[in-house]
């Protein structure tokens, strides 16, 4: 039976210049590049600004950043940048914002601020920018926007939700969520969610990410549990790999070495900035002597230490799995090690996870993921369950999924017309959706989308990749490099010698001489012929690439880069240098 859903049916041919209009350069039909965008009139607020990482396919590449074309022509209206937690999902952006857009004010709370502060250092961008700190009793008042906050609890301290009043209605987002009724650390302001949506809320944008999980999610308290009852029975050394941004999950491990009389070493950057962070703002509790540095671990025995990594999710340079290598400078892992993976394989990451675990078992550890036997990790977005209670709680009139693949979207969707929401009320929308509220009313532009381009970072270059680099660095990948070097007299209009090829990455050089060959001798009459008539150096160029182009793909069915290189004679080029 065809589904019959009517999302999306609520719809506007355009907008009137009262109205708010709430988009996404980044966050929806995809995990990561969160950047939410609520326009009214001259002013516009923007929660979260957040990176992705890039897929294996996206050579080169760091980071990929949404498109800002539309915030920096519009940066006179910008008002305020509102962070709701501190993850690179949602923060990671804010350094490539920062360069290209005057961002006013930033609002973030002190464990966000913090790891803020720090990325804005490595950017050499510290001490430029402001960070106003905020907490669930903070308040923001603009000419059109009234914003306040509510705790949410995730898998980073100080995680905030965002109520935002305008002209046209109440609009909530739960930022990332979930529910945790033993957490470690602070609750979830529920009488403050539950009173919000007495008092009345327009749209609800709520966190998607685990739309096809049944049911509630297990407490960080039976991580806890599942952690210490390890650490109890381990005889030897033990190394534990997590997320470096979960804190309260670091606090655990942290307080059950403590308790087991194991001193800790943490190895791997981001968890030294992270545990660093938490012990000052006092997420993390213990004391100096309860650390030690790595090149203490000769000191102490095996059945002593505790080693806090990264790499939990296989990344080819984080610690773990420079120890799986055998390429660690510090740590050399020894038969009777325990390593524990206290997290979930990200999609895309099971192959690399389980190349570390084989080559950590034939070293001599004993390995232990997450599973049915062993609670070493548990999610901090919303289960299905938890996404029924925060609609619930907040009996939004309409409802905008954000925070995931378009899958995860379209479930959730479908949760919220079990709990009462009507489904001409729900929009499943793309990255550059404009979605109008008009007098407590919502609606889809139809045809009017805002620019959200993907941008890739390749190091620290705010302007992006362009996809004609990246296009080049796949044929590379995939049918290498050939350089064709011609010798000509440009005053005689004549080729000196023989054209000479020079392969990489194209063909095996030995058995590839007689292909180069006649390569060599293709150019050479292609270029004669047309050297033949007055040419430029442009269409020389263009002369090679089209004679070889044809003539590889016909022998190997491969197109490599090819690169012309001519030289010219040196009386010539004087000639020309006294001409100019």
């Amino acid at each position: 039976m065809p589904n019959t859903r009517k999302y999306n049916s609520r719809t506007l041919n355009s907008y009137l210049p009262t109205d708010t209009l709430i988009f996404a350069l980044g966050g929806l039909c995809e995990i990561g590049k969160n950047t939410y965008c609520i326009q009214c009139q001259d002013e516009i607020i923007i929660v979260d600004a957040g990176l992705i990482f890039p897929d294996e396919d996206l050579l080169g590449v760091d980071y990929v950043i949404p498109d800002y074309t539309y915030l920096i022509r519009n940066q006179d209206k910008i008002k305020a940048l509102f962070l709701t937690h501190g993850h690179e999902d949602h923060i990671g952006g804010i350094p490539y914002l920062l360069k290209v857009c005057n961002i006013p004010a930033i609002y973030a709370s002190k464990f966000t601020a913090g790891l803020i502060e720090k990325k804005l250092e490595e950017h050499r961008m510290s001490g430029r920018y402001t960070i106003n700190i905020i907490d669930h009793n903070s308040r923001f008042d603009s000419k059109h926007f009234h914003v306040a906050f509510f705790d949410i609890i995730h898998s980073i301290p100080d995680s905030l939700g965002i109520a935002i009043r305008t002209p046209n209605g109440w609009i909530m987002t739960t930022g990332d969520f979930k529910f945790d009724l033993t957490p470690i650390g602070s609750n979830s302001d529920y009488q403050v969610i539950s009173f919000m949506g007495q008092f009345g809320i327009d749209l609800l944008l709520s966190d998607s990410t685990n739309s096809a999980v049944q049911g509630f999610s297990i407490s960080e308290k039976q991580v806890a549990k599942s952690i210490m009852d390890i650490m109890e029975k381990t005889r030897g050394r033990l190394i534990i790999a997590t997320f470096s941004s979960n804190v309260h999950r670091i606090q655990q491990i942290v307080s059950a070495t403590i308790s087991c009389g194991r001193k800790i070493c943490v190895i791997g950057r981001s968890m030294e900035t992270v545990v660093q962070i938490g012990r000052d703002l006092g997420h993390i509790r213990a004391d100096d002597s309860d650390f030690i540095s790595y090149t203490e671990l000769d000191n102490y025995p095996a059945n002593k230490l505790v080693i806090l990594c990264t790499g939990s999710q296989g990344e080819p340079m984080a610690a773990l799995s420079r120890m799986a290598n055998a390429s660690h400078r510090f740590v050399t892992i020894i038969p009777g090690d325990t390593i524990v993976f206290s997290s979930n394989p990200i999609p895309g990451n099971a192959s690399s996870i389980n190349g570390i675990v084989n080559n950590l078992t034939r070293l001599g550890a004993n390995v232990l993921t997450n599973s049915l036997l062993n609670n070493l990790h548990t999610t901090g977005h919303a289960s299905q369950d938890e996404q029924k209670l925060m609609l619930q709680l907040v009996k939004p009139k309409f409802f905008m999924p954000m925070h995931g693949e378009y899958r995860m979207l379209r479930m959730h969707a479908d949760t919220a017309v079990e709990v009462g929401i009507p489904e001409e009320n729900i929009f499943i929308c793309s990255n550059g959706d404009v979605v109008v509220l008009r007098d407590h009313e919502c609606y889809l532009l139809d045809n009017y989308r805002i620019q959200t381009d993907d941008i890739y970072i390749d190091g620290t270059d705010s302007s992006g990749v362009a996809t004609a680099v990246l296009k080049d660095r796949q044929v590379l990948a995939d049918s290498g490099l050939v350089s064709v070097i011609v010798t000509i007299d440009s005053r005689t209009n004549s080729i000196l010698c023989r054209p000479n090829i020079v392969s990489r990455g194209f063909i095996f050089i030995k058995e590839g001489q007689t292909l180069l060959k006649e390569a060599e001798m293709i150019v050479y009459e292609a270029l004669r012929k047309k050297m033949a008539q007055k040419t430029t150096f442009g269409e020389l160029k263009n002369c090679i690439r089209e004679s070889l182009e044809p003539y590889f793909f016909s022998k190997t069915h491969r197109n490599p880069i090819i690169i012309p290189v001519i030289l010219n004679h040196k009386d010539a080029i004087a000639m020309l240098r006294n001409r100019t």
